[in-house]
């Protein structure tokens, strides 16, 4: 069952040209020229829906550790993340998403560390809605401190 939400924003884009195109934001401040990859047979040189994606997704889930590193009462200064979103196709002609986030927590311990992640995987709005839908793997880029 879909978990009742009580909206707090909305943002909206419209994209035209599909990965030739564009896409903009309604207040126009996103307006992005869109190209399909070189990997993908296309000529590069703007941005990509997967890129897009990965800048959403790795800005939430960074917002998200800092919600759960104030509960935690642990300082991520300096932390990072890194989504690395990889587009391939599945049965029957179709295409899919999969997602490896790095989570960078200099100055923390390791098991510290991994528990904000976990945590915040748990909070980040992106995590929430790609589970059990695509596949995501989090974990622990270095440098993290060891005992």
């Amino acid at each position: 069952m879909t978990p009742l939400i009580k909206d707090l924003y909305t943002a909206t884009a419209t994209a035209t040209g599909g990965r030739g195109g564009r896409s903009t934001s309604n207040d126009g401040i996103l307006d992005v020229a869109l190209a399909a990859p070189v990997a993908l047979g296309g000529p590069g040189g703007a941005t990509n829906p997967e890129q897009l994606f990965a800048a959403g997704y790795a800005a939430c889930f960074q917002s998200a550790l800092g919600v759960v590193a104030r509960r935690f009462k642990a300082d991520i200064t300096g932390s990072a993340v890194t989504a690395d979103v990889t587009l391939g196709s599945v049965e029957g002609g179709a295409y899919g998403l999969k997602v490896a986030l790095h989570a960078e927590l200099p100055g923390l311990e390791v098991d510290v560390a991994q528990q904000l992640v976990d945590a915040a995987h748990q909070v980040c709005p992106y995590s929430n809605a790609t589970r059990g839908n695509i596949e995501v793997t989090v974990s622990l880029a270095t440098p993290v401190r060891v005992g």
